[in-house]
């Protein structure tokens, strides 16, 4: 809530609260000797059903060739 990243809401009426677990993971330095805690929240999306808890799934994805296309057109139109 400190970083504003998600806000409590309710739940529409009739729908249960998705399950989420804590995942935790040590970070280790090259010597092998703990260098962090890592944690972290996921949700259980496996037990979602579609229709009912979503609609359409969308995940944008860009290829590489598309990026260098770009970078090839805004070196053309330089104008230093």
């Amino acid at each position: 809530m400190r970083n504003q990243t998600w806000e409590i809401v309710d739940l529409p009426q009739g729908r249960k609260a998705i399950g989420s677990k804590w995942v935790f993971k040590l970070k280790l330095d090259s010597e092998g000797n703990i260098d962090r805690y890592k944690a972290r929240i996921v949700a259980k999306g496996y037990s979602q059903v579609e229709g009912i808890d979503f609609n359409e799934t969308f995940a944008p994805v860009a290829k590489f060739t598309s990026i260098r296309i770009l970078f090839a057109i805004a070196a053309q139109y330089d104008r230093r």
